[in-house]
């Protein structure tokens, strides 16, 4: 029998692209499609899918509380398809089923249908259950300690690992940032304000709305006149410090937060 498969992804062209995608494989029939988390818990519930093409970043319930509300035990086998690659580290180490990153290719397409197919085939409950309960144990605890490697989507689909000691700061750019990393930089998709929470508050500090700094790589606070302040890194870079968080700034540089 065909493994029905439920679409969830806010985005109708992403539904879209993913509908096509699966009519091209006979193993696979459209189960349904859903645009936020709330609708997936339904139909999940419900439907009973084989297999789900699950978005992480949604409104209302994101990919993970999806699980969260309908049971780990009970959810049916997932493959996370997001733009959003902060969460690939821990769901490779736990073996997730898949996780694809957008946008992928048609061949990285059927690359995870293929593993789901054989997944789905040995009826393999248990060591699914067990790899989602890892994914959502890192989201929990991902909101209780400091960010300490950082996965980056590059060019060719690769994943470049950063270690969050080595950012010497951090520059908004729009609906991004841009780490600056030893001379490279890269760019992530996501705000400075969910960054800013994830990030060691002993080693960074959001010093001015548009730049956080690692503490290790300040050389100098220049005072500056009324709002002209300035921090200089050791490379010789210079960033903005706000009025309100120059006392911050001295106290934790020398010791005294």
């Amino acid at each position: 029998m065909p493994i029905r498969t439920l679409l969830v992804d806010d985005e109708p062209l992403a539904r879209q692209t993913l509908r096509l995608l699966l009519a091209r494989d006979a193993d696979f029939t459209l189960a349904g499609e859903c645009s936020g988390g709330r609708d997936a818990v339904a139909f999940v519930r419900e439907q009973r899918p084989d297999l789900v093409l699950l978005d992480i970043q949604m409104p209302g319930l994101d990919g993970f509380q999806v699980i969260e509300r309908i049971g780990v035990a009970r959810m049916p086998p997932v493959i996370f398809v997001t733009a959003y690659d902060e969460y690939a580290v821990r769901a490779f180490e736990v073996q997730a089923l898949d996780y694809l990153l957008k946008p992928f290719d048609d061949a990285r397409f059927f690359q995870a249908l293929s593993r789901a197919r054989e997944e789905i085939a040995v009826h393999d409950s248990r060591s699914l259950a067990e790899r989602l309960a890892g994914v959502l144990a890192e989201k929990v605890g991902r909101d209780a300690r400091p960010l300490a490697r950082i996965a980056l989507r590059s060019s060719g689909g690769r994943i470049v690992f950063v270690d969050a000691s080595g950012i010497d700061r951090i520059m908004a750019e729009d609906y991004y940032v841009r780490l600056h990393v030893g001379g490279a930089t890269h760019l992530w998709r996501v705000s400075m304000n969910a960054l800013e929470k994830r990030l060691d508050p002993a080693k960074f500090l959001r010093i001015h709305r548009s730049a956080i700094v690692n503490l290790d790589f300040v050389r100098e606070i220049h005072p500056g006149v009324k709002d002209d302040a300035f921090a200089l890194l050791k490379d010789g870079t210079r960033l903005p410090v706000a009025r309100s968080r120059r006392g911050r700034l001295r106290d934790l540089l020398t010791g005294k937060a």
